[in-house]
C-alpha cells in the first residue's frame, strides 16, 4: 500500500494499492519535488468517474508506467470533490491550453506548482489519435532535463495568464445592473437551442442542468409566457420516460450519451438528484400533473434508501461501473458500465413469469438487447430500460384492462428490485459534502412543504442537524467541507456556505423553526466575510489563505452545479424578502452588476443567475400561516403551497415562544395572530398584507 492508504477520500483510497508512489496534495509532496528537483505529475478525478477507473487500470496499475512516474516525477493524486479549489485552477489551465477539459485530469507542474503541460485521459500507448501516456512521461522528463529554461518560462507565462483570467465578472468601470432585457435575451438563447422533438437543449450528449429549468419556470411565472413552461415540461417528461432515469430503483443517472435520452452514463450524483427533485416539484405545481410529483417522490425514496448515512447526512454518489451479475463469483472480474441496471430477456422472463409480457412492452425489451448506441460494447444482448409504450396501448394489445397492466408493472418492478439487490452493487462514494447536502436539504424540505410530507421534512431536519453538529465549527465560524468515517475536515468553500444557506432557507420555509433561519443568516454573514470580492462584487471560491492554490478564482458558470455567486444572489433576495433589510437587496444587486454584461450577452451560461434576476424583478410576496396543531393548520397550509408561486416566501408560525423568537428576526410578523383560535393565513406583497383568512378556499 502507498501513502494514500492513510487518506479519507474514497477516490484516493481507490489508488492506495497502485505501484505509483502517490502523495496527497500537501506540503510534504511539494517539499519532496523541490528537494529532488523533479516536476510534479498531478492527477485529479473522483471516485465514481468511469474514465478515471480506466486510466487507473491501464496505467496506474502498470508496473512499467509506475516505474517511469516514480523515477522522474513526484506524483500527486487529488479528489476534485474534496478540493474543488485545486481542481478549478488546473482545469482552467487545461481548458485554456487544449480547448477542452474533463476527468481524469493530468497536469504537469514545476515544484512551485506552476503548470506547463496538461490534458485529460491518456491511453497507455498511442491510439485513437491520442499520444500514449508512457511516451508523454518520457518526453516531459527529457524536456525537464534538457530544456528546463523553456519549461520554466512557459510555466511562468501561463501562471500570469491564469491570474489575469481569475477576476471574472465586469470591472468596476463596466458594471451595469441588468434588467428584463437580459432575461428576454437569455430566453431567446434557450429557444434557439431547444430540441422541440425530443426535449432538452442541443444534441448529444444531453446533460441535466436543472438551473436552466428553474430559470425558465420563473420566467413563465414572471412574464406569463407559456413557451418557457412548455419547454421545461417536455424536457422533464422526456428525461423521466427515457433511459436516464432508473425505472427500478428511482433516481437519475448523470447524463444521456445520445440525443434521445435512451443511453445513460450510469453514475448517480447527489447534486443531480437534489436539483431535479426541485425541478419536478415545480413542474407538478405549474402543470397540476401528479406524474411530475411522483418522479420527485421516487427520487427522494432512492436518496433516503441508498444515499443516506444512518445519522442523517447524504452520501455523494454511486458509480457507473459494477461487476456483471454473471461474473459475481469471479474475484478477478472486471467491472463494466451499467452492469447493475441492465437486463437480458431470459432474466426478465424467469423473474416475472406472467407479468413479463407487459413489462417487455412497457420498457422496450428485445431478445438481442435494445441499446441503440453502445460505445464500449458493454450492452451486447442486454436491455436498457426506457418507457417505450403507454399503459393504454399495452392494455389494448394484450386485451386487458389498463388497471390490470398498471398492477402488473408494479409487481414486476418490485420483483426486479428484489432480484437486483442480489447483484454486485456499484461502488458507493460515502463521503458527505456540505455543499451537496445543502442542495439535498432544500429538495427534501421543499417536498415536505409542497407535498405536505412530514417524513420529507424530517429527512431535511436530520441532515441539517448532521451538518450543524459535525461540520460547523462555531468557535472558528467555519464550515467544513467533507465528512467521512467519523472524520470531518477541509475548510469549506463559497459553495458550501451558499448551498447550505439555500437549504436552510427552504427548511425554515417548510417547518417554521427560527433556529434554521438564524443559522442561515449567520452563515450568510460568514460567507460575505470570507469570500466577498470588495472590488468587483460576487464571491471568490476560496478565502485566499492557502498559498498552494495559485489563483483565487471566482466561478462564473452555472453547470451541473450552480455557481456560488448565483446561489448567493438567490439567498440574499430570499433574506431580503423575509426580513425587509435593504442591505441584502443591495448586495444582490451588486452581484448582478458583476455579471451584468455576461447576463446580457451569454445568459444561457448563467441560468441560475438569470433565475435570481427573475426573482429580483418580480413583486415579492409573503404568505404566512399562523397556527398551532397540525390538524388545524393542514388544510390552510396545503392551500398556501398548492399553486406555483416562485416569488413568494411561504412559511408557518407556531404561536408562543417560536413566534417571539422569530419576531426578533422578522419584526413584521410579531402582530400576526390566529383568528378565533383557528389557523390563519396572511397574504402580503412587499410586506403590505391583505385581510387575514381562516378559509382555505378564500386563501386559494
Amino acid at each position: 500500500m502507498n501513502r494514500l492508504a492513510a487518506e479519507q477520500s474514497p477516490y484516493l483510497l481507490q489508488h492506495a494499492a497502485n505501484p505509483v508512489d502517490w502523495h496527497a496534495w500537501g506540503k510534504a509532496a511539494f517539499a519532496r519535488a523541490r528537494a529532488e528537483d523533479k516536476p510534479i505529475f498531478l492527477s485529479i478525478g473522483y471516485s465514481t468517474c468511469h474514465w478515471c477507473h480506466v486510466m487507473e487500470r491501464e496505467s496506474f496499475e502498470s508496473a512499467e508506467i509506475a516505474s517511469v512516474l516514480n523515477e522522474h516525477f513526484v506524483s500527486i493524486k487529488v479528489d476534485r470533490e474534496e478540493r474543488p479549489d485545486v481542481d478549478r485552477v488546473y482545469m482552467t489551465f487545461v481548458q485554456a491550453t487544449t480547448g477542452s477539459g474533463g476527468w481524469p485530469m493530468s497536469v504537469w507542474l514545476t515544484p512551485d506548482l506552476q503548470p506547463f503541460y496538461g490534458g485529460t485521459y491518456y491511453p497507455p500507448a498511442a491510439q485513437w489519435g491520442r499520444p500514449g501516456f508512457r511516451e508523454i512521461l518520457l518526453e516531459i522528463a527529457r524536456a525537464w532535463r534538457e530544456e528546463r529554461a523553456n519549461v520554466l518560462e512557459s510555466a511562468s507565462t501561463i501562471t500570469e495568464r491564469l491570474a489575469s483570467m481569475a477576476a471574472s465578472g465586469d470591472t468596476p468601470d463596466k458594471r451595469v445592473l441588468p434588467g428584463a432585457e437580459a432575461l428576454t435575451a437569455t430566453l431567446r438563447q434557450f429557444q434557439y437551442s431547444f430540441d422541440a422533438r425530443r426535449g432538452g437543449f442541443g444534441d448529444a450528449p444531453k446533460f441535466p442542468r436543472p438551473s436552466e429549468l428553474l430559470f425558465l419556470l420563473r420566467e413563465h411565472a414572471r412574464s406569463g409566457d407559456e413557451e418557457p413552461r412548455d419547454m421545461v415540461l417536455k424536457t422533464l417528461r422526456a428525461m423521466a420516460l427515457g433511459g436516464m432515469r432508473d425505472h427500478i430503483g428511482g433516481g437519475f443517472h448523470r447524463y444521456s450519451v445520445d440525443g434521445n435520452w435512451r443511453v445513460p452514463h450510469f453514475e448517480k450524483m447527489l447534486y443531480d438528484q437534489a436539483q431535479l427533485v426541485l425541478a419536478y416539484l415545480e413542474a407538478a405545481q405549474v402543470s397540476g400533473e401528479v406524474f411530475f410529483a411522483e418522479i420527485a417522490e421516487d427520487t427522494l425514496q432512492y436518496v433516503r434508501r441508498d444515499l443516506t448515512d444512518r445519522d442523517g447526512g447524504f452520501y455523494s454518489a454511486e458509480d457507473a461501473d459494477s461487476v456483471p451479475p454473471e461474473s459475481a463469483s469471479d474475484a478477478h472480474a472486471h467491472k463494466s458500465e451499467g452492469a447493475f441496471y441492465i437486463w437480458r430477456l431470459d432474466e426478465i422472463r424467469s423473474a416475472l413469469g406472467d407479468d413479463s409480457r407487459a413489462f417487455e412492452l412497457r420498457y422496450g425489451i428485445l431478445p438481442d438487447g435494445n441499446a441503440p448506441f453502445d460505445p464500449q460494447s458493454e450492452f451486447t444482448g442486454k436491455n436498457l430500460l426506457y418507457t417505450a409504450r403507454g399503459i393504454a396501448e399495452i392494455a389494448n394489445e394484450l386485451h386487458v384492462d389498463a388497471r390490470e397492466v398498471a398492477d402488473s408493472l408494479t409487481r414486476a418492478r418490485v420483483k426486479l428490485f428484489e432480484l437486483r439487490r442480489t447483484r454486485p452493487r456499484p461502488h458507493l462514494d460515502d463521503k458527505v459534502l456540505t455543499a451537496w447536502n445543502g442542495l439535498m436539504i432544500a429538495a427534501f424540505a421543499r417536498a415536505g412543504r409542497v407535498r405536505y410530507g412530514e417524513h420529507h421534512l424530517d429527512s431535511a431536519q436530520r441532515a441539517a442537524a448532521f451538518l450543524r453538529d459535525r461540520m460547523w465549527q462555531a468557535d472558528r465560524g467555519i464550515l467544513l467541507r467533507r465528512y467521512r468515517a467519523g472524520h470531518a475536515a477541509i475548510d469549506g468553500y463559497a459553495e458550501d456556505y451558499a448551498y447550505l444557506v439555500f437549504g436552510l432557507l427552504e427548511l425554515f420555509s417548510a417547518g417554521g423553526d427560527p433556529g434554521w433561519l438564524e443559522w442561515a443568516i449567520e452563515l450568510q454573514h460568514r460567507q460575505d466575510q470570507l469570500f466577498w470580492d470588495d472590488r468587483s462584487g460576487g464571491w471568490f471560491s476560496t478565502p485566499g489563505a492557502d498559498a498552494s492554490v495559485l489563483v483565487r478564482l471566482k466561478e462564473d458558470y452555472d453547470g451541473a452545479e450552480p455557481s456560488a455567486s448565483a446561489v448567493g444572489a438567490w439567498n440574499l433576495l430570499t433574506l431580503s424578502h423575509l426580513t425587509g433589510e435593504g442591505s441584502y437587496r443591495a448586495r444582490a444587486d451588486d452581484v448582478f452588476r458583476t455579471f451584468g454584461s455576461r447576463l446580457l450577452a451569454q445568459g444561457r451560461t448563467l441560468p441560475m443567475m438569470a433565475a435570481a434576476l427573475s426573482i429580483a424583478l418580480a413583486t415579492p410576496e409573503q404568505i404566512v400561516v399562523v397556527g398551532g396543531a397540525a390538524e388545524s393548520i393542514s388544510p390552510l397550509w396545503a392551500a398556501a403551497n398548492r399553486a406555483y408561486r416562485p416569488f413568494a416566501q411561504i412559511f408557518r408560525i407556531e404561536p408562543g415562544e417560536n413566534q417571539q423568537r422569530l419576531s426578533s428576526l422578522l419584526p413584521w410578523v410579531g402582530g400576526m395572530a390566529a383568528q378565533n383560535g383557528k389557523a390563519t393565513a396572511y397574504v402580503c406583497r412587499s410586506f403590505t398584507c391583505d385581510a387575514p383568512t381562516t378559509d382555505p378556499a378564500t386563501l386559494a
